[in-house]
This record gives C-alpha cells, structure tokens and sequence, in this order.
C-alpha cells in the first residue's frame, strides 16, 4: 500500500510540475508599439524611453478615447503628425512605421506575445541597432506599465483579461 501511495505522489508531482499554466494570448485586433533605440549604448537607452515616454503620454490619452480597433487606428492616424514633432524635439534621426511591423516573441507575467506581423507604430531611432521597448497600444495595456510593479502576476493577469473583454468583444 505504501508503494502504491508513493507511486501516486510522485505521478502528481511530475504532473504538477509539467503542466503548462494559462496562458493569454494577445488577439490579432490589437495595436503595438514599439521603440528601438539607436544602440545599446546606455545613452541611446536612456533617449529611447524618454522618446517612449512622450509618445506614450500622447497615445494613452487617445487610446482612452477609442472603443473599438477601428476608432483607435483613426485616431493614430490623425495623430502621426503630432507623433514625428514630438520626436523632432529630439533632433536624432528616425523611422516611423505605421503598419504591419514584425514582433519576436515576448513572454511576460503569464501572457505570451506571439511573434508575427502585428499592426503597430515602430519608431526606429538612428540605426536601430539597440534594444527595443514595446507594449499594446490597443486595447491600452501600455497604461499598465506605470503600475506594474504593484501588481501581482495575478492582478496583471485579471487587468489584461478584462480590457481584452471590454475592447475585443
């Protein structure tokens, strides 16, 4: 009887450990936004998120005003000649694309960013040579990243699945 209990444990040990957790996947009516920056160099880093920065205080004001991906394109749209002044101030070259874009693979607190060509906003500065940021512009995940080191995996998680329920459906 002992060896049969064992025996039971250990299946639901390997069982426990190899069971793949939920995962989330990002609906292809989404937006991203990406920034490269010019290199590596912890200047061009630091001048990359900067550049996020603005730009995303730009686009979370607008995403917010957007029920729906066609809304939100519209208003990225209208919006692109704000986007490239916003970017001027800067005085360092750049690419701005507002298209189907490639995006490797991303995991991140249990949601896993499939790689593929995604509509999205990449701004490349300079060479785009360095390290990138990115996040969903629509529905407005990228809000979350002012929070997320107060949130939980699970409080993440929640937040993710209710603004895809409340934007995708």
């Amino acid at each position: 009887m002992k060896k049969i209990i064992i025996a039971l444990f250990c299946i639901t040990v390997v069982f426990a450990l190899t069971s793949k957790e939920e995962k989330i996947l990002i609906p292809n009516d989404s937006i991203r936004f990406r920034v490269i920056a010019n290199s590596d160099d912890e200047k061009d880093q630091q001048l990359k998120m900067e550049i996020k920065e603005s730009v995303e205080k730009e686009f979370n004001r607008l995403m917010l005003e957007a029920r729906n991906i066609n809304e939100a394109r519209t208003l990225i749209e209208q919006d692109l000649q704000n986007i490239e002044k916003i970017i001027n101030n800067y005085n360092i070259p750049y690419q701005m694309k507002f298209g189907q874009n490639y995006f490797p693979t991303k995991e991140y607190k249990g949601i896993t960013y499939e790689e593929g060509e995604y509509e999205s906003l990449v701004i490349t500065l300079g060479s785009g040579l360095g390290k990138n940021w990115w996040c969903v512009m629509f529905p407005p995940l990228c809000l979350l990243e002012a929070e997320e080191n107060n949130l939980n995996d699970v409080e993440y998680k929640s937040f993710v699945q209710t603004m895809l329920k409340k934007y995708l459906e």
